[in-house]
C-alpha cells in the first residue's frame, strides 16, 4: 500500500491550478513565499509537490479521518492537504499516547505502514475517537465550566472596569482587542484562554508557568507556556507585554517570511493587538508600565510553539509548551518522547508535540472558512473576582501535573 503524505493526490484529483488550490492558505505568507506552487511540510522544513498516485488512498484515508471524528468537517477531495495532514497527526497521536500504541510511530503526517495496520484496526473493531462523542449539544463540564467563567467575566468587567480595560475602551485607533462591552463568546466558535500567573516577576525569574485552556467543539483542552516575554529579553527597555482581554487571531503562520522555519500558528487577525511596553526597565509588567499608556496595534503578537517547556521563545508572544496536554476526560497526555527541543530537534525527527495538537485541533474542527480563534486573556488572580467559587488551587495542580510529565 502506498505511503501518503503532504501533497499526495488520488487518480484525477490534481488540481487545474496549484498555485490558485493553495493561494487561501498561503495568503499571510511572505510575498516570495505565498505564490509557490508547493505545500509547506512545516515538519521538516521542506515544500512538497504534489504528487498523484494510482488508485483512491487519500479518499479512503479522509472518508477514515471523517468517520472517527478526526477530521469532522474534511471534504473529502482526495487531495492530501493541510487539513488531512493535521488530521492525520491527530489519529498518530492519539494511538500514540492516549491508546498507548507506540508501535504507530511518532504523529509525523505520513501515513506509512504503520499507520495503516492502526486504521484498519480501528475499522475492524469499530473504535472511535472518544472526543467524537461530545459536541455542543453534549459538551463536557470543563467545557462549560470555562464558558461560564468567560461570560462571568464580561458581565462582571463590563461593570466593573480597571486601569488596563478602561485604557482598552478608550484606545481611538481600530485594533484586533475588544473592550469589554463587545466581547463574544460564541460557543460555535473556537476560544482560546491564557491565564497569566505571574506577570510582575522580573522577566530573570520568569518561568514557563502559565496556563492556556482550548475550547473547541464541546471539549477543553489545556496547555502551558508563557504568556510573557522570555529572560533573554530582560536586556531590552521595550519588551511586550499582550494587554488583558479579548483578541481576535487567526490561523495563520509563524515565522512568515523565513523558508526554513515557517509553521502553523495564530496570528492577529488583521489591525494588530494592543500591548504595554517595558517603559521603565523593570523587566516586568508593574502599574508603572501600565501608566505608562498603550503602545501602537502589533501585528507580531503570535500564539506559537515554544520548544519543550525548558525554553521560552518569545519576545512578547504567548508561546505554548510541547511536553504535555491534558485531555477533555482530565487525563495528563505526556509528548516527552518526541517533543522537540529546538528547531535542530526537529531536523532530526522529533514534533512539536504538544503544540501540534492545538494547531492541529484548529485546522480539523473549525467550521469551514472559519480560521478565527478568539483569544482571551486574563490574571489568575482575578479568577475569584469573576467567580468566588473558583478552586484557586486548580491551576497550580494543573499546571504541576503538566510539567512534572
Amino acid at each position: 500500500m502506498n505511503t501518503l503524505r503532504l501533497g499526495s493526490v488520488d487518480t484525477g484529483k490534481l488540481p487545474g491550478d496549484k498555485g490558485d488550490f493553495l493561494r487561501p492558505y498561503h495568503r499571510w505568507m511572505a510575498t516570495r513565499l505565498r505564490d509557490r506552487e508547493q505545500f509547506r511540510d512545516e515538519a521538516n522544513f521542506q515544500w512538497q509537490d504534489f504528487k498523484e498516485l494510482n488508485g483512491n488512498l487519500v479518499f479512503r484515508l479522509q472518508r477514515f479521518l471523517k468517520n472517527k471524528g478526526f477530521f469532522p468537517n474534511a471534504e473529502l477531495s482526495g487531495i492530501f492537504g493541510y487539513g488531512t495532514q493535521a488530521a492525520t497527526r491527530l489519529f498518530q497521536e492519539y494511538v500514540y499516547s492516549i491508546e498507548g500504541e507506540k508501535s504507530i510511530g511518532l504523529p509525523d503526517g505520513i501515513v506509512g505502514p504503520k499507520t495503516w495496520s492502526h486504521i484498519d484496526r480501528w475499522e475492524s473493531n469499530g473504535i472511535i475517537n472518544d472526543w467524537a462523542r461530545h459536541d455542543l449539544s453534549n459538551p463536557t463540564e470543563e467545557f462549560k465550566l470555562w464558558l461560564d467563567i468567560l461570560n462571568q467575566a464580561k458581565s462582571h468587567y463590563s461593570l466593573h472596569s480597571n486601569k488596563i480595560l478602561t485604557d482598552v475602551s478608550n484606545y481611538p485607533k481600530a485594533s484586533d482587542t475588544y473592550s469589554p462591552a463587545d466581547w463574544q463568546f460564541d460557543p460555535h466558535k473556537t476560544h482560546l484562554i491564557g491565564i497569566r500567573r505571574n506577570p510582575d516577576l522580573s522577566t530573570a525569574r520568569r518561568e514557563n508557568d502559565d496556563l492556556f485552556v482550548l475550547l473547541i467543539k464541546g471539549l477543553a483542552f489545556t496547555f502551558w507556556g508563557s504568556t510573557d516575554p522570555s529572560a533573554s529579553m530582560a536586556d531590552r527597555s521595550d519588551e511586550a507585554f499582550l494587554v488583558e482581554g479579548q483578541h481576535k487571531y487567526r490561523l495563520s503562520w509563524h515565522k512568515i517570511a523565513s523558508a526554513q522555519k515557517i509553521y502553523k500558528a495564530l496570528r492577529p487577525y488583521s489591525k494588530g493587538v494592543l500591548v504595554y511596553r517595558d517603559k521603565v526597565a523593570d523587566n516586568a509588567l508593574t502599574d508603572a508600565d501600565i501608566a505608562a499608556g498603550l503602545d501602537e496595534p502589533n501585528t507580531t503578537i503570535n500564539i506559537h510553539w515554544s520548544g519543550d517547556g525548558r525554553t521560552n521563545f518569545s519576545a512578547g508572544c504567548q508561546v505554548i509548551a510541547g511536553r504535555s496536554y491534558i485531555d477533555p476526560s482530565g487525563q495528563v497526555i505526556s509528548c516527552k518522547d518526541y517533543a522537540a527541543v529546538s528547531y535542530d530537534d526537529l531536523a532530526r525527527g522529533k514534533t512539536r508535540g504538544a503544540y501540534n495538537v492545538l494547531s492541529d485541533l484548529v485546522v480539523c474542527y473549525n467550521k469551514p472558512n472559519d480560521d478565527c480563534v478568539w483569544y482571551t486573556l486574563g490574571r489568575e488572580k482575578n479568577l475569584t473576582e469573576i467567580n468566588n467559587t473558583f478552586p484557586a488551587k486548580y491551576l497550580k495542580k494543573s499546571l504541576d501535573e503538566l510539567k512534572n510529565v
